[in-house]
């Protein structure tokens, strides 16, 4: 009976279960934060635990946290083939632990959420380039080149940089002219808060201190287009190029050529600069795209019909045959 009832306390029932465990605390800067470089747990926050599949995501449980900033939260029905993280939203910003994989009952414990005061867009230092990730696919078969960027934010104040208004975005960084069917990617901004406004994309998104943001988003060079100038607006920490065309030519200040790297059974030039101070120029010169056959067929179509009228007019000038003609001793003749 008595090992039953022990059995039957929280610690039994944590070891039968699944449960994360973590702290949320109040990070430097932020009202009461602590001293420069230090923390306060913040005590009587929300937690909230997230369950996400493949095809569905939503909160599971919550919890306060306790004058040290823990939380304890359940996972009601475990799903081992799900990822769960943690938020605590602090003056309307969400902060979020890192994903978890949860693969038997007992106690995970997450990553420390730590949670900021907030400054508008347009007070405190600016938010630092650290990194630019161009990828720039073989030509296709209408002419267009795909491009992909990843870029790698981070906020060097001890506030959360937050839109001012829907006029003045957080942050915001030059596109090359005249790309088509610009769209956001996954990241750490989602689409709504990432808007193309003419050559420039604007961040709305809110960004921490700590630890990097990271955008992401693609778009497409025109038909024919076989020259790709990379504004360099802001000071750039690095530069990184992934170009699938190996002839491709490219034009920087401290350029370095790291080689070909095979990436996903396809290969790629890669290329470094950097940093980069504004005004800087990176500049891809792009094979000039060959003849598109599918997209040429009148071509086609002259060329064989020349073909053929040269070969009959050559028939037709020949010289007669050497052998004369003898008439049958069958023949009749005149007279």
């Amino acid at each position: 009976m008595l090992l039953a009832l022990a059995c039957g306390g929280p610690a039994g029932l944590d070891a039968q279960r699944a449960v994360v465990s973590g702290t949320v605390s109040v990070g430097r800067g932020a009202k009461g934060g602590g001293e420069e470089g230090g923390s306060r747990p913040w005590a009587g926050g929300w937690a909230v635990l997230h369950q996400v599949t493949m095809t569905t995501a939503g909160p599971v449980d919550s919890a306060r946290t306790d004058a040290s900033g823990r939380y304890r939260l359940r996972v009601p029905q475990l799903d081992t083939t799900a990822q769960y993280l943690v938020s605590a939203m602090y003056m309307g910003v969400a902060y979020f632990s890192e994903p978890l994989r949860i693969r038997a009952p007992g106690t995970t414990r997450a990553t420390p959420i730590v949670v900021y005061d907030t400054v508008s867009s347009s007070t405190g230092p600016p938010i630092h380039l650290r990194r630019r990730l161009v990828t720039i696919a073989r030509q296709q078969r209408d002419g267009t080149h795909s491009v992909l960027e990843i870029l790698e934010l981070a906020n060097p104040g001890t506030r959360t940089r937050i839109a001012a208004d829907t006029l003045r975005p957080v942050w915001a960084v030059a596109l090359p002219a005249g790309v088509l069917q610009f769209r956001v990617g996954e990241g750490d901004f989602s689409a709504e808060a990432v808007e193309r406004r003419g050559d420039l994309v604007a961040v709305f998104g809110p960004v921490a201190p700590g630890n990097l943001r990271q955008l992401s988003y693609n778009y497409v060079l025109p038909a024919g287009q076989t020259t790709l100038a990379l504004p360099v607006d802001q000071p750039t920490d690095e530069v990184d190029l992934l170009l699938e065309d190996t002839t491709a030519r490219v034009v920087s200040l401290g350029l370095e050529r790291l080689g070909v790297e095979p990436i996903e059974q396809r290969r790629f030039a890669r290329y470094r600069a950097g940093p980069l101070a504004a005004g800087a120029q990176v500049t891809v010169e792009l094979p000039r795209p060959g003849i598109q056959l599918q997209r040429q067929w009148w071509i086609i179509v002259t060329l064989a019909g020349a073909a053929m009228l040269w070969a009959l007019l050559v028939a037709l000038k020949r010289k007669p045959s050497a052998v004369s003609y003898q008439p049958s001793a069958n023949a009749v003749t005149d007279g």
